[in-house]
């Protein structure tokens, strides 16, 4: 039923599903390492049973030596679980989707997210499962992003000194905030002035490195002599599972409005954008595997977006 095949510099499982070929990325160029993966995702259609909770414990497991923001998963299934959890597969309904949309009572897009999660799961247990979802409709995308003036307003307003450096190291990196709240001091080079955020193999997103720039060097700097555990980010020599008290505080000291952790990284790219950064270059910055993703988001706001088209119109 599954197979292994090369795509786009991975290995991927690739199945048949009415009539059509699937595939799913095992994360490695290991062919031994994608051999195990596959087995065991397989195996697991063995080993556990048929309820969703049963199903979904599987796939986060799963998850977690793969994806960047596990945390974001798990926090979507306990909101899943008391509806869906045990339930079978096949007991999944549109109406029963409906009833979830109005029993939270979120926006689309949180409930987007917390339903694709559910089929994600289903469909990487078994991707000929009966389950039927109904989905909202993806909301338009958020256009919030910061003036240089609000970024410096923002940092001004951070009391906290972990606040202020994931301020700096989101918008400078303009890494996710795992990734930020994962990264531990032997990954910054000072001496080579970069940043490695890439955290191993198993990972699916994160780029290789990118450069340490200087407004975050002295505050990293600083961090360091103070530094009482691996982590970058850290509180009384723990690492953080969350920034959103600090965060909304600092926020709200700065008079920010529809400001998220993402909007930081949002800004990056924008600003990046405006300055006439390639696509390709902003692509790899964001650790993108495909260049057409940034351009579809960040092109217009370059400085050269469509002139040649607007040249041409002429009479």
């Amino acid at each position: 039923m599954y197979r292994l095949t090369w795509y786009r510099g991975k290995w991927a499982a690739t199945w048949r599903e009415d009539g059509v070929t699937r595939r799913r990325s095992l994360g490695t160029e290991n062919r031994a390492l994608a051999e195990q993966r596959l087995a065991d995702a397989i195996g697991a259609l063995q080993r556990h049973g048929e309820t969703v909770a049963e199903i979904m414990e599987a796939y986060l497991a799963d998850r977690k030596r793969i994806v960047a923001d596990h945390e974001r998963l798990t926090n979507a299934w306990k909101r899943l679980h008391p509806t869906f959890g045990a339930l079978r597969p096949d007991q999944i309904t549109r109406e029963l989707c409906q009833q979830y949309r109005a029993m939270r009572k979120v926006s689309d897009g949180t409930i987007l997210k917390e339903l694709g999660t559910l089929r994600a799961g289903i469909r990487w247990f078994d991707p000929t499962a009966k389950a039927i979802f109904e989905m909202p409709s993806t909301p338009p995308a958020r256009d919030r992003f910061l003036s240089q003036d609000e970024a410096r307003a923002l940092e001004a307003a951070c009391r906290q000194p972990h606040v202020r450096l994931f301020v700096v190291l989101a918008l400078t990196t303009a890494a996710r905030k795992q990734a930020i709240f994962d990264l531990v001091w032997d990954r910054v080079d000072f001496d080579r002035g970069i940043i490695r955020l890439a955290t191993g193999e198993g990972r699916m997103k994160g780029r290789a490195a990118v450069p340490l720039h200087d407004k975050a060097r002295p505050l990293l700097l600083e961090a360091r002599r103070a530094a009482v555990s691996d982590y970058v980010i850290e509180v009384a020599g723990k690492p953080i599972r969350s920034i959103r008290t600090g965060f909304d505080a600092a926020c709200a000291r700065a008079n920010l409005r529809g400001v998220t952790p993402h909007v930081l990284r949002h800004t990056a790219a924008v600003w990046m954008a405006e300055g006439g950064t390639p696509m390709s270059e902003i692509a790899q910055y964001l650790g993108h595997s495909d260049s057409r993703i940034t351009e579809r988001v960040y092109a217009r706001y370059s400085p050269d977006h469509l002139r040649r088209a607007a040249a041409a119109i002429r009479w």
